[in-house]
């Protein structure tokens, strides 16, 4: 596979180290085996990014892996610490290898299951995004060192259930936002969404090159609202509430709004970014990084009426 051009890498850097630096506490590659109880099946390792482990009776769910097979081991330790039975299931939230990258170190016997869009962005991208990781940092060239990752046992269009046993995750492709691929897990009875970047904690949301839009972003937390979520776990924030998706939808809102406003005012999308997030300080002085929202704000000019 070729690699990105030299403004495609600048634009990428930018872009994960956004994302890697939102908050210093989640910005440590090396998975840790402290956990968070989240709900009552529903436990998760607070890291880069945060991993989500769902515990029924007869079988175990592991949401993302960490960054390389050194990671993953640790999330499958954790994982079968936490668990009575011997059946594992493995999903990822999207393609990007801090989140998929682990697979190597869960057991071979892991049943990998994956949606269609997050596989082909994973096919088409995939060896890229572990080449520009790589090249970030000594850390991450040695913790990605030798990866090779897997097709997945199962692959769903939009929705798969996992009967993990007195507990169901249900995995959910609602179409495109932070990436085009982008999984949910709904675990019932706890009403628990596992996010992925789709609804995070107070945290500027990043379109990934030709993922999602403002519009179609907004399209897919309307259908997560319809979920009656009680408790959120976020890849790369704080673990909250419901809250979270009404502030996360009226954060993308405000910013898609205006910036459709300044277009029609034939602002240009570069400065339209930076009134944006000049704006929207005042009224969220408690969200980061909002100097980050001006590639969003620009990302609305592309939108198709």
């Amino acid at each position: 596979m070729p690699r990105p051009a030299k403004s495609q890498v600048t634009a990428l850097a930018l872009l994960v180290c956004g994302l890697m630096f939102s908050a210093a506490a989640f910005a440590q590659p090396l998975v840790n085996e402290n956990t968070v109880k989240v709900s009552e099946h529903v436990w998760a390792i607070m890291g880069f990014p945060n991993i989500g482990i769902v515990v029924g009776s007869r079988a175990t769910l592991v949401v993302d892996t960490g960054l390389g097979p050194r990671n993953g081991a640790t999330a499958a330790k954790v994982a079968a610490g936490l668990s009575k039975n011997t059946r594992l299931y493995l999903t990822t939230t999207h393609f990007h290898p801090e989140h998929a990258a682990g697979e190597p170190g869960f057991p071979a016997t892991a049943i990998l299951i994956r949606n269609a869009v997050q596989e082909q962005e994973m096919q088409q991208h995939g060896v890229e995004m572990l080449d520009f990781f790589r090249d970030r940092s000594a850390q991450n060239k040695e913790l990605l060192a030798g990866v090779v990752l897997r097709r997945p046992d199962i692959v769903f269009d939009k929705e798969a259930t996992v009967d993990l046993g007195g507990v169901t995750a249900r995995l959910l492709w609602f179409g495109e936002a932070h990436t085009k691929g982008d999984e949910l897990t709904l675990v019932e009875p706890d009403q628990t969404l596992i996010s992925g970047d789709v609804v995070q904690n107070k945290t500027v949301p990043a379109i990934f090159r030709d993922g999602g839009t403002p519009a179609s972003w907004l399209a897919v937390l309307d259908q997560i609202a319809r979920l009656n979520v009680r408790h959120v776990l976020p890849d790369h924030s704080p673990v909250g509430d419901a809250s979270l998706i009404t502030a996360e939808r009226t954060f993308i809102n405000d910013a898609h709004t205006r910036a459709l406003a300044l277009k029609r005012q034939g602002i240009k999308p570069e400065d339209a970014g930076k009134q944006v997030a000049t704006e929207l300080k005042q009224k969220y002085p408690d969200w980061p990084n909002l100097d980050r929202l001006s590639d969003f704000v620009e990302r609305a000019y592309t939108e198709k009426p």
